[in-house]
């Protein structure tokens, strides 16, 4: 029998905590359909974690597109269903993709698994990104330079960690509910071996109480830990982390079973949530505002 996972009306990093439940208890090879007919709107982390959902099942899943023609076309045109297309049987007309020049996609679903990938996510998304940092979010011109970096990094930390490729998608957006102003959100997600299993494969489990997927996102995320041993290696988290302060950002990491976050004040979230359900590989995001002028 099918096993039916429902897909919240709103799908962004703390509704997409539902699919991830619904998934945790089920056997890889057990046959489901993620039923997103209902789903209205989704955030790039939730487009990622969708085909991120796929590559981690035995049996490919079904997948109902969403019913709004207005949610179809726009997923149409932010390249989700050309990748979706290979991962899941769909069922639901999928509308034609059409350009995404007159979206605020500064990069559509783009998958992640070699170094040449990020040279062509940085190439592809300076010219957009330096209008929207600069006229959007009024952010000063030196952000451009230090965006792209961040993304590298996020980016190069897929190739480094999870054993196999993700997907990266960046969008802009008012997000009026939440904090009333413009937003630029880079979401990057795979379902690879994870933070824990990737310092353990270089350097063994921790010698302490608690060595788990919070303790090792700590290690990584906080104090730039990795599994390679030349010196150097591992800070592309920590300049993100100080970017991300400059700009009263938001950086959250999943992987495993916790999630670790850096809060700014505008955000009610909390630096530390353990004892998640699992899901396998690494999900993270970026959260730039929008700068207050006085």
């Amino acid at each position: 029998m099918t096993k039916v996972i429902d897909v919240p009306p709103s799908l962004d990093d703390q509704s997409f905590e539902q699919v991830f439940e619904a998934l945790a208890p089920l056997p890889p090879d057990e046959k489901i359909l993620i039923d997103a007919r209902r789903t209205r709107w989704a955030s790039p982390y939730g487009l990622t974690a969708l085909l991120t959902v796929a590559q981690t099942r035995l049996q490919k899943p079904a997948l109902a597109i969403p019913e709004s023609d207005d949610t179809a076309t726009y997923w149409a045109r932010t390249q989700f269903f050309h990748f979706a297309a290979d991962l899941y049987e769909i069922s639901g007309k999928i509308p034609r993709a059409r350009s995404t020049e007159d979206l605020n996609v500064l990069l559509p679903v783009t998958p992640v698994a070699k170094t040449e990938d990020i040279h062509r996510v940085v190439d592809k998304i300076q010219n957009k990104a330096q209008a929207m940092l600069i006229g959007g979010l009024h952010l000063e011109p030196s952000a451009t330079m230090r965006f792209t970096m961040a993304l590298s990094e996020i980016c190069q930390n897929v190739i480094e960690h999870a054993g196999r490729g993700g997907w990266v998608a960046v969008h802009a957006y008012r997000w009026q509910k939440r904090l009333g102003r413009k937003v630029v959100v880079i979401s990057v997600c795979d379902a690879g071996i994870g933070f824990r299993q990737s310092l353990e494969s270089a350097h063994g489990p921790r010698a302490t109480d608690r060595w788990d997927d919070g303790m090792a996102l700590e290690e990584t995320v906080m104090r730039g830990a990795t599994r390679f041993r030349d010196p150097g290696r591992g800070q592309g988290l920590a300049g993100v982390r100080k970017f991300i302060h400059d700009w009263t950002g938001k950086f959250s990491v999943r992987s495993g079973t916790a999630r670790i976050a850096i809060v700014p004040e505008w955000d009610g979230d909390v630096p530390m949530r353990e004892n998640l359900p699992f899901f396998p590989g690494a999900q993270v995001q970026i959260t730039i505002p929008e700068k207050v002028v006085p």
